[in-house]
């Protein structure tokens, strides 16, 4: 049998570690907000009966499939690392996709593979990325506001994402430049003094 001293000193190494876990996640997430390169990701439509699941947004984005020699190469699900650059637009726009972690100094993200895409020889991307949290009490609400502004082609919808060393942070989902947060709580506003 254990004794009460060595039960004890177990006990603590064992909260230490399990406080250690997610603060490093929490610290690695804010490295890369603080430390990472900011990238747009212009968003795509989605289809609205199926955008959102819970406390999220589920996003699509516009530049999410690339060219191979070979689509026959690249299995759904695989791992690949896909190089970023921005574009004439100021949108993100994929440089390059590899089986293997570049070794240059282009930013880059780690994603799967998604599937191959018609006769030719493109496949898509997922990233990792493509969620969005929210507030539940103003999430259904982000979400018509998000489905509502894909439909209406006069606004950009994007992804703000920080990348840093493979790893990528959604930091915030805009429309027109505003956030998402901001436009729902004006309309939170304004409906409630309507009332």
């Amino acid at each position: 049998m254990i004794n009460k001293k060595t039960q004890i000193v177990l006990f603590v190494l064992v909260a230490l570690a399990q406080l250690y876990v997610p603060a490093k996640m929490i610290w690695d997430q804010e490295d890369v907000l603080k430390n990472g390169s900011e990238y747009k990701f212009k968003t795509d439509p989605v289809d609205p009966n199926d955008t959102f699941r819970g406390k999220y947004i589920t996003l699509s984005f516009d530049n999410n499939t690339f060219e191979v020699k070979n689509k026959m190469d690249w299995q759904r699900g695989d791992e690949i690392y896909v190089s970023i650059t921005n574009g004439s637009d100021g949108f993100a726009k994929i440089a390059s996709i590899s089986k293997e972690k570049p070794e240059n100094n282009q930013d880059y993200v780690k994603a799967k593979v998604g599937f191959a895409i018609g006769k030719g020889s493109k496949i898509s991307i997922d990233y990792p990325f493509d969620t969005y949290y929210m507030e539940e009490s103003k999430a259904y609400d982000a979400e018509l506001t998000y489905q509502r502004s894909q439909l209406d082609s006069t606004q950009i919808t994007f992804a703000l994402v920080h990348i840093k060393n493979g790893k990528a942070v959604l930091k915030n989902v805009l429309i027109d430049g505003v956030p998402i947060r901001e436009i729902v709580k004006k309309e939170h506003l304004k409906n409630e003094s309507e009332k």
